[in-house]
């Protein structure tokens, strides 16, 4: 055998680097280290709880709060208009890594990057459990100078009155911090009458005529144990169910009033568990809670994000808490209510009209919880499958996992995957789930596209980039594609976790990484595949 045809620039196995610019990966193969702007973005939009199959959660957050803090210092406002574009279009299932970045900027910046952060910090954080944690972030960074005492303070002097009493007694305490002690802390001062009423009553619990009419209904509400009374106050005073007493919370009437008056979206969503075992989702009741559900105004308005929907979906449609501390029989028209929903939760998106291939990385480490979440990366990525199966005309779906036998040799471990966005998305979702784990190998679609002839203008891999066990690497396998079946083709790279590894080549113009999933981006996809962007 002749040793030299072993060496070549164009089939280099995963184990190996095929390029200076790779580096290695936490699986032992070689992918393509991002740049600190993609490595943000992921960390914004996917965080870092729970860790990945191959990298604990401690490690997985070292890692990129190294690269957020390094971006505090250095580029603190861009991070900043970073954290705000994220938070404010709600492209994350979790605050917690934008409120955790805003507050670096706030310590470790430059003048102009602490100023943005500040200034930024009603816009990032929306609801008192949002600063609260921005409370209990700040303190890791830096003590409470001026500058941040005034920024908090501002939080509640610049909402009006109303608004400020019904953030204090929904949100009340969070993580050890009270509104008691950010206002302590904070000081605001120059204020009307009404804020002095309504700050005295946080501070001591005193009342006069000035204070806010929702604190006054909140009060009775803790002290009644009568049903009316609760309905009374929920019709008058707009109180939700946060602010009620846990006696409250067990009776029907109590849930209906809330329901009929207009609960937040997010807040439906969460407790339709409690509201079937009640028996409150039946005639008119469940009609207006399934027409909520799936409206695209009010998903789009509470920033609901997809990955919640799919979860709640999954959760509700099982009948069991994932903890399996309660039961409930599902109501089948929630169930295809929180359907609609998951699709009407990404907006309309405008078909690209190519011919598309949606490849699910299935291997063993893609079953690991996606962000935390009760939801594994695998089953998250096959949602995503229907999204574009929804959207676009000519889609072909499969899974992908090297075989464990034959992995070095070439075998394929790829399925065709039967699914459809007609199906119920829980039982599309069990298909992929159910299918066999082996190892990662992300060159395997694009080698079976070629060995197939299967002509695609656009492949979309769903992955975590932790590729390791085939003969040749993603990229490589795509420029062979391209030279025997279709030139142009382009590739999408979804990643589902945190890492700071792409299969991508960044450098290549027909490749696009993205990272996780959210409401923009079926449209980014559409838009990278039609060639706009």
């Amino acid at each position: 055998m002749d040793a030299l045809t072993a060496i070549s620039t164009r089939r280099t196995s995963q184990s190996e680097p095929a390029d200076e610019r790779q580096v290695p990966n936490a699986a032992g193969g070689y992918g393509f280290a991002l740049g600190t702007d993609a490595r943000i973005h992921r960390f914004l939009t996917l965080g870092t709880d729970g860790g990945t199959y191959y990298t604990g959660e401690r490690d997985l957050t070292e890692a990129n709060a190294e690269v957020v803090l390094r971006a505090a210092r250095d580029r603190g406002e861009w991070l900043v208009e970073q954290v705000v574009a994220v938070s404010t279009a709600g492209r994350a299932p979790r605050q917690n890594p934008a409120i955790f970045a805003l507050a670096a900027a706030s310590a470790l910046g430059d003048d102009t990057g602490r100023a943005a952060a500040l200034a930024a910090l009603p816009a990032v954080c929306r609801t008192g459990t949002h600063l609260f944690l921005f409370a209990a972030y700040i303190e890791q960074f830096r003590g409470w100078g001026r500058g941040l005492r005034r920024a908090v303070a501002r939080w509640y002097t610049d909402r009006d009155v109303a608004d400020v009493a019904y953030q204090v007694v929904k949100y009340r305490q969070r993580g050890g911090w009270s509104h008691r002690d950010l206002l302590r802390l904070s000081h605001p001062a120059g204020v009307g009458e009404s804020y002095r009423s309504l700050f005295r009553w946080i501070v001591s619990g005193e009342t006069d005529g000035l204070t806010p009419q929702l604190v006054m209904a909140f009060g009775l509400a803790q002290t009644t144990t009568d049903v009316g009374t609760w309905v009374r106050l929920i019709e008058q005073h707009h109180i939700s169910w946060e602010m009620l007493p846990d006696a409250a919370l067990s009776e029907p009437k109590v849930w209906r009033a809330l329901i009929e008056k207009g609960m937040p979206q997010t807040a439906l969503i969460r407790q339709l568990p409690r509201l079937t075992r009640l028996g409150v989702l039946t005639g008119a009741t469940r009609a207006m809670v399934t027409a909520q559900l799936a409206n695209p105004y009010q998903l789009r308005r509470s920033r609901v994000h997809p990955v919640n929907v799919l979860v709640a979906q999954r959760t509700y449609a099982a009948g069991r808490s994932v903890r399996g501390e309660s039961e409930w029989e599902p109501v089948r028209q929630v169930v295809d209510a929180l359907d609609a929903a998951f699709y009407a939760a990404f907006g309309a998106v405008e078909p690209a009209g190519k011919r598309t291939l949606v490849a699910l990385d299935v291997s063993g480490s893609m079953g690991w919880p996606s962000s935390g979440l009760p939801i594994s990366c695998r089953e998250a990525s096959a949602a995503l499958a229907l999204v574009t199966m929804a959207t676009e005309p000519d889609v072909d779906v499969v899974g992908f996992t090297a075989d464990r036998d034959r992995q070095w040799y070439g075998g394929t471990g790829l399925t065709e995957l039967a699914i459809s966005p007609r199906q119920r998305l829980d039982d599309a979702i069990r298909t992929v789930s159910n299918l066999t784990f082996g190892a990662t190998d992300c060159a395997l679609p694009m080698t079976w596209a070629t060995q197939q002839g299967r002509e695609y203008d656009t492949m979309i891999v769903v992955t975590d980039n932790e590729t390791w066990a085939g003969p040749i690497h993603p990229h490589q396998a795509l420029r062979e594609y391209r030279e025997r079946v279709v030139p142009g083709a382009r590739l999408v790279v979804v990643g589902m976790t945190a890492t700071e590894i792409s299969i991508s080549d960044p450098l290549d113009s027909g490749s696009l990484d993205i990272s996780g999933f959210d409401s923009a981006v079926p449209s980014l996809i559409a838009d990278f595949s039609r060639r706009d962007i």
